[in-house]
């Protein structure tokens, strides 16, 4: 049987977003108004598409393709907070902004639409937490609207397809390539 690799294309953030998202991680959970799981420092990443798992024949075909896309370095920048929320799941997340994410997430679309299926509605966000329970939704999303922090700006100068190890305690995620703006 072939192996299959689960994966997905990234954008890394800068070493001050982390940090910046790391210190909106620890004012949210201060004030108690969640039970989840906060999104590790280094698991923190815009996902630019999820490819699912795939034979490595695919990934192969997915890297030649990549490997071909032409962009610019560009700038982005750390937006607000929101929350997807269904019945399975909520997902606290960030929004990142840039005009060049999009254009390369379009990129990424087209070169590998002989593939994967085009993204419906791609959302620039980075996942910052799981969330298992809201006591108070209404005061939760409150506090979130009005939480301030620092918008950070940095340049961004790759992106990265990245295989995703599921395990017990969290995903893994290891660089399979990188792929420089020219």
């Amino acid at each position: 049987m072939e192996k299959l690799v689960r994966c997905f294309i990234a954008l890394e953030l800068s070493r001050e977003a982390i940090d910046e998202i790391e210190n909106i991680q620890n004012l949210i959970k201060k004030k108690n108004l969640f039970y989840g799981k906060l999104t590790e420092p280094e698991n923190l990443h815009l996902t630019l598409k999820f490819l699912g798992e795939i034979p490595e024949e695919k990934l192969k075909q997915a890297q030649e393709a990549l490997k071909k896309i032409k962009y610019q370095t560009f700038e982005a920048n750390l937006g607000e907070l929101g929350l997807f929320s269904n019945r399975a799941q909520m997902i606290l997340w960030l929004k990142l902004q840039g005009k060049g994410i999009f254009d390369l997430q379009k990129q990424i679309d087209k070169s590998l639409e002989s593939l994967f299926p085009i993204e419906a509605r791609f959302m620039s966000h980075i996942t910052i937490a799981r969330i298992k329970k809201l006591p108070d939704k209404k005061v939760f999303l409150e506090y979130i609207k009005n939480l301030k922090h620092t918008p950070v700006k940095f340049k961004v100068s790759e992106f990265i397809l990245k295989e995703s190890e599921l395990k017990s305690d969290g995903p893994v995620y290891k660089n399979i390539e990188q792929f420089e703006a020219e």
